[in-house]
């Protein structure tokens, strides 16, 4: 991975305009923050700016408004609650570029910190259109950019301000790409990926990507069903995509060619019927009736695949083993964070997981403190990945 500017590299930002791009885009049921942790992670780069004297102007997208602007979307929704976490005033400004800002600059002293308005509101923004970052860059002296969940979109606020002005990255991008560093990077060997979700279709790239990467490749959630047809398993009524079966071969014999252990379960937990706590039978995986659906990978699997994690030095994780939402499908995944977060706990194990449904998950089996990291990005890191280059990564590496 290319290198990148730090906070540390940034020198004296006395009096200095910085524009920090944040991923303030939290979820929201209504007007109410439902779930604030994005805003969590932006305090230690926001609060160490402001307290190095910097006038700090934070720019974020909310939403996918038309360009023009929703009140539904604004980010002044963000800016009492950023306020309390940061412990100080932040004011908002009504819009990202123009006379608001300029008039908020004449008023903003050293340390202070002010929310500026949706960049999306601005079509130039995800346009990339360079009149638009110009107009961003007016406002700025430097640029921190501190939201990798953002870095894989090519948009003004995340890849064009950093050809434009000094750039650096923010301590939680900073955090992120170093924790990607070693989980893929340049990784502690053996590496094992777990990898699940519903369909292989949308996991393809990844799955192709890692085979040549790690040592063992652990497949889970529907997806795995549609690699055991392909093994000439029968497996009844589950979620499968039969059309795929050619493309899980495919992957197979890469992965033989690459050195790398396909793992899939030989004995699930199947129901006729996908509701919370139906009646289940846990079975080999060649003993599922055609009423039946795989929901579930079984306890005699997830203590194999537990064994082949006490072994490797890092695991990467996105995905779900189940039908972790419904119970008793956690089982497996909630096992399996477990054995993992023991490993990561006791030093033996390097652990960065990723992803909206598997940061659930392994909040759920209350071990995502005991990560190594739990990245928050869900389509940036799913396209880290898949090995593709992030364009707001590899601009601030250009810096």
């Amino acid at each position: 991975m290319a290198t990148f500017k730090t906070l540390d590299d940034i020198g004296d930002v006395r009096g200095k305009r910085v524009l920090v791009r944040e991923d303030l885009n939290a979820p929201m049921d209504g007007a109410k923050i439902t779930d604030d942790s994005r805003l969590r992670a932006a305090v230690p780069t926001l609060a160490e700016l402001s307290d190095a004297g910097a006038v700090v102007l934070v720019l974020t997208h909310i939403g996918r408004p038309r360009a023009g602007g929703d009140p539904r979307l604004s980010t002044a929704l963000m800016c009492n609650r950023l306020a309390s976490l940061l412990g100080r005033e932040v004011m908002f400004v009504s819009d990202c570029v123009g006379a608001s800002v300029a008039s908020a600059l004449a008023l903003l002293q050293p340390g202070a910190i002010a929310l500026l308005e949706n960049t999306r509101f601005h079509a130039g923004e995800e346009a990339n259109d360079p009149a638009f970052v110009a107009e961003l860059a007016k406002s700025g002296d430097l640029y921190v950019n501190d939201a990798f969940s953002a870095a894989h979109r090519a948009h003004a606020s995340t890849e064009g301000l950093a050809h434009m002005l000094p750039a650096f990255a923010g301590r939680a991008m900073e955090a992120e790409l170093d924790a990607l560093q070693k989980a893929l990077g340049n990784p502690e060997h053996p590496v094992a990926a777990v990898v699940g979700g519903a369909k292989v279709s949308t996991k393809l790239a990844v799955l192709e990507h890692l085979v040549a990467q790690v040592d063992h490749l652990i497949i889970g959630g529907g997806m795995a069903n549609t690699f055991l047809a392909a093994r000439g398993v029968y497996v009844g009524k589950s979620l499968c995509e039969h059309d795929l079966v050619d493309t899980a071969n495919r992957i197979f014999d890469a992965a033989d060619v690459a050195g790398c252990t396909v793992h899939l379960p030989y004995d699930v937990v199947v129901a006729k019927e996908f509701r919370a706590d139906p009646p289940t039978r846990t079975v080999n995986v060649h003993e599922v009736c055609e009423d039946e659906m795989i929901l579930d990978i079984g306890p005699a699997a997830v203590e194999a695949l537990g064994d082949v994690l006490k072994n490797c030095r890092t695991l990467v994780w996105n995905g779900p083993l189940g039908a972790f939402e419904t119970p008793p499908f956690d089982r497996a995944t909630v096992a399996l964070a477990r054995t993992a977060a023991a490993l990561t706990r006791d030093g033996s194990l390097i652990s960065v997981a990723g992803g909206g449904d598997t940061v659930a998950a392994l909040n759920q089996a209350g071990c995502a403190d005991d990560f190594t990291f739990v990245s928050s990005a869900g389509g940036a890191f799913l396209e880290w990945m898949e090995g593709r280059v992030l364009p707001g990564v590899a601009a601030l590496s250009q810096g």
